[in-house]
């Protein structure tokens, strides 16, 4: 009994399926009829979602040592760009501009060198439909490159006077792309220019010296700047300094006096010596620049042959390159206030040795930070260059950004 059952099932089934499939009048509908018809519309209902809008990136995807600047192209047509997005393996993201018609997005920045970006590109055409592209490629690696040595260090604290100064290790036949590279954000803000001495050097600051206290960001964003045919920066880094209380001292070399004023307070006045006839001290603004608690000083480096060698000079702070220092004095008896007997330099009462701390020369020692500024007057010498040291004070504003 049970197996016949079994067997009448399956007959059963059998019949079932036969029913079913004579209803539905089998997988595909026949020509003419109206599944026929609503299939057709269905299909082009698909078709019309399509996007008319096509998104074009080059350099096409793979591409490989493709140059930092000018290859990188996004464009659309049959719609509009909605969004673009440029980033490295890290994720760090190229800023760019989708251009106002939605035809191109335009980077606003180089690329860096020996980099792989991977590229999203969105458009939307009149309805609102999407087409999306996607793209990776690989930047070249230089053959050739150049790097900045700057000043003051990362972390520094100085004075008012301290432009962020940087020196290229080759010359730079297109300044524009390589000022266009670093970035100078401060607090409170204040307007920062630059200005190029030569093709190797470039120096920022503002208009007046630093408000104390401002904070200062410079982002080095030379990594993949071609700065001459076929020679690439390869430096990324970011430098914040801080900008310490104002002094400023004053020297009148014919009163033969110092006055140190800090924050607009007279701190103190010192009596001074300063370059004698035919080796007078530039007048001028002039910006410290080094500090050495004792230094060598050889006439024969700043074209003095045989007139001194002094080993041991105490509190010795640069002022120029061209060896312009205000430092102790011991060998100057009764000078300081009376004569100027120096080849040129601002001199102090001080000891051999520098162990004195109430010498003059070592209390303005202590007292000065690199970056503060000390002005001459009344020298019988010419201003002093803006390129000889940290001096483009003596520069006006206008031809500063000129």
């Amino acid at each position: 009994m049970h197996r016949t059952h079994g067997r009448a099932g399956a007959l059963l089934a059998g019949v079932l399926l036969l029913t079913v499939t004579a209803c539905g009048g089998g997988s595909e509908p026949g020509p003419g009829t109206d599944e026929g018809k609503g299939a057709g519309k269905d299909s082009t209902a698909a078709r019309s979602e399509e996007s008319r809008a096509v998104v074009s990136i080059a350099p096409e995807n793979g591409a490989k040592a493709v140059d930092t600047s000018g290859d990188l192209r996004i464009t659309a047509a049959g719609g509009e760009l909605t969004e673009v997005v440029v980033a490295d393996a890290e994720g760090a993201e190229v800023d760019g501009t989708i251009a106002a018609d939605g035809a191109s997005w335009t980077p606003s920045r180089h690329l860096a060198a020996a980099t792989t970006y991977q590229v999203r590109a969105v458009a939307k055409d009149a309805e609102g439909r999407s087409a999306t592209q996607e793209s990776r490629f690989t930047t070249l690696t230089p053959k050739a490159t150049f790097t900045g040595t700057f000043t003051p260090e990362d972390g520094s604290k100085v004075g008012v006077g301290m432009p962020f100064s940087i020196r290229f290790d080759r010359g730079i036949t297109d300044p524009a792309a390589v000022e266009k590279a670093i970035e100078i954000t401060t607090e409170p803000a204040v307007d920062v220019q630059g200005h190029w001495f030569g093709n190797d050097r470039l120096d920022f600051r503002p208009e007046e010296y630093w408000k104390p206290g401002t904070e200062v960001t410079v982002r080095l964003g030379l990594d993949g700047v071609e700065g001459r045919p076929g020679v690439y920066g390869e430096q990324a880094k970011t430098v914040a300094f801080t900008i310490g209380r104002s002094q400023v001292t004053v020297v009148d070399a014919k009163k033969l006096t110092m006055e140190v004023k800090r924050d607009g307070k007279v701190l103190r006045s010192l009596p001074v010596t300063t370059g004698a006839p035919g080796y007078e001290t530039w007048n001028g603004q002039m910006v410290i620049t080094e500090k050495h608690a004792e230094k060598r000083m050889d006439g024969a480096t700043v074209g003095y042959p045989g007139e001194y060698d002094i080993p041991d000079v105490p509190h010795a702070m640069r002022l120029s390159d061209s060896g312009t220092f205000i430092h102790g004095n011991y060998w100057g008896g009764s000078a300081f206030g009376n004569r100027n007997v120096s080849h040129g330099c601002i001199g102090l009462r001080d000891v051999k040795g520098a162990w004195d701390e109430k010498a003059p020369g070592a209390w303005f020692f202590e007292n000065s930070m690199l970056g503060d500024v000390v002005v001459v007057k009344n020298s019988n010498d010419d201003t002093i260059a803006p390129d000889n040291g940290l001096n483009g004070w003596n520069m006006s504003w206008a031809d500063w950004t000129a």
